[in-house]
């Protein structure tokens, strides 16, 4: 019968061809019905067709739109009870829930997981941050005051260069005028050192600006540290020649053997020196450092400069405190000598400009990290600097340029009587 069916060849009523191979398959393929779940079983969708004889991977179709698949968007249901996790994610199963049941929760601060369904998230480096999607370390973002720092940086240079430039101008007008009254009078050699000192506590704010490294960490203390060290001693000085010229003018005074310029030199030396031996204490024992601030703020790198030593960074700021507060009580006292000598107020209210800006910079240099601290330190130095040239040198520049008659030795002299 089989013989004989296989060579059978015929067409059906709906004009299909219906033949067999040589294995005893039809030739003409099959349709693929289907019945819809709620509907008259007398009613057969067509899912699609299968067709033996052709090529392997059009053997099988399936007409995707045909199927009624029970979602509400008509889509294939998912076999999964949930999504697979991201990278940036790990997976939490829900205790009492099947395994193929979790959550996603995203990596922690400081995490990432970088492959899909990841059971747990891996930790940065100290020196790396996780990116925005978490799945991937990135180098931290560096924090410290450039030169290029928006405009915090360009208003202090600016205002650096505006000083430096009016310290400079005043220097050379002192050189210039130098054999006039206003100048010779109380010592003109300290009034030079006082100026060149000033320029270069001016200058040394450029030490503080740029990528820190172990070399300016050190210099920039100890430049700021010693260069207001011979300032403030300039100005002890002078307040000492100030007390001792108006001892001297009495009929045989001892006083005259101390006029001259030895006190006043040995004064800034003695004074200065011992500046310089804390801070050479300082660097032997325990010098600045460049430190990397990794903990304060996530994902950026503060880099400051470490005392090293507190009590060496403390030593450099109470010595000159001291030099700044005998000062201040030695002008205070001879405020009241006659106008010759004046000289004494100016450097009153210079040494309390002084001791106001650096009273008021500890507690803000203590309360502030990275490059707001190096802020608090700049403007400590500028103000500090701009009070003393503006106290000392601003009215002896106006007598010089705007009241040259009062550049007289007649006119110093003249109000004594």
């Amino acid at each position: 019968l089989h013989h004989y069916l296989n060579k059978s060849h015929y067409q059906t009523k709906y004009g299909g061809e219906v033949s067999f191979d040589g294995r005893g398959e039809m030739d003409t393929g099959y349709i693929i019905y289907f019945f819809p779940n709620g509907t008259d079983t007398t009613y057969l969708g067509t899912l699609g067709r299968f067709i033996p004889s052709a090529p392997s991977e059009y053997k099988l179709i399936i007409y995707p739109d045909a199927i009624p698949w029970k979602m509400m968007n008509k889509t294939i249901p998912r076999s999964q009870c949930t999504d697979s996790c991201q990278p940036g994610y790990r997976k939490a199963v829900n205790p009492g829930a099947q395994p193929c049941c979790y959550g996603c929760l995203p990596c922690s601060e400081g995490e990432i997981s970088n492959r899909t369904d990841s059971e747990n998230c891996i930790r940065c480096p100290a020196l790396e941050w996780p990116n925005d999607k978490r799945n991937q370390c990135i180098a931290k973002t560096e924090e410290f005051l450039s030169f290029t720092d928006g405009t915090i940086s360009v208003s202090l240079l600016s205002i650096t260069f505006l000083f430096s430039l009016i310290t400079l101008l005043m220097l050379r007008m002192f050189i210039s005028y130098r054999d006039t009254p206003i100048v010779r009078a109380n010592n003109q050699s300290l009034s030079f050192l006082l100026l060149v000192s000033i320029k270069l506590s001016f200058l040394s704010v450029f030490l503080f600006l740029g990528r820190p490294v172990d070399i300016t960490c050190m210099l920039r203390i100890i430049t700021f540290g010693i260069t207001f060290s011979i300032a403030v001693s300039s100005l002890l000085a002078k307040t000492i020649m100030v007390c001792v010229a108006f001892k001297a003018t009495k009929p045989g005074s001892s006083w005259r053997k101390w006029l001259g310029v030895k006190l006043p030199n040995s004064v800034v030396l003695f004074c200065s020196s011992i500046q310089i031996i804390i801070c050479m204490t300082w660097l032997a024992i325990s010098p600045p450092f460049q430190e990397l601030d990794i903990h304060t703020s996530p994902g950026t790198i503060i880099i400051q400069c470490n005392e090293g030593s507190a009590i060496g960074f403390y030593s450099v700021i109470g010595y000159m405190g001291l030099l700044a507060a005998v000062s201040f009580v030695l002008a205070f006292l001879a405020r009241s000598l006659p106008d010759s000598f004046n000289e004494a107020k100016y450097i009153t209210f210079s040494m309390l400009l002084f001791c106001s800006v650096w009273i008021t910079m500890i507690p803000a240099y203590l309360s502030t990290k990275g490059k707001n601290t190096v802020c608090v330190e700049i403007f400590a130095i500028l103000a500090s600097s701009a009070g003393l040239l503006a106290c000392i040198f601003l009215p002896k520049c106006y007598i010089i340029m705007f009241r040259p008659e009062m550049n007289q030795k007649s006119s110093l002299l003249g109000s004594k009587t």
